[in-house]
């Protein structure tokens, strides 16, 4: 059983990066997915989350809204964080978690039972 994140990089600030978070070993599509960062002295923060099934409910961090979107593709059993207009105020490590929830539920902020290792993402001039 494992998630594997992936996709960050070394961006100038306004670009965009997509990450990928790739389940193993269980089914992704039972699960309300979350997307995580944590940038050096700072808490960990809730970015984004998208319910199970088709991903009904997201919900967005205050920082991020208007810029990042949510997505997934249960028969790719991968979700995805498209971040757009990135600052470098973004620069992080990127986690996502699955949680198995009901329909129409995700948190920004709970216990998971899946986590994911971490994807750099640096927004640097």
């Amino acid at each position: 059983v494992q998630l594997q994140a992936s996709g960050g990089g070394l961006v100038q600030p306004g670009d965009s990066l997509r990450l990928s978070c790739a389940a193993s070993g269980f089914n992704l599509g039972e699960y309300a997915i979350t997307w995580f960062r944590q940038a050096p002295g700072k808490k960990r923060e809730g970015v984004s989350c998208i319910s199970r099934g088709g991903g009904g409910t997201v919900h967005f961090a205050d920082s991020v809204k208007g810029r990042f979107t949510i997505s997934r593709d249960n028969a790719k059993r991968t979700g995805y964080l498209q971040m757009n207009s990135l600052k470098p105020e973004d620069t992080a490590v990127y986690f996502c978690a699955a949680k198995r929830l009901v329909f129409g539920y995700c948190y920004l902020n709970a216990s998971y039972d899946y986590w994911g290792q971490g994807t750099q993402v640096t927004v640097s001039s």
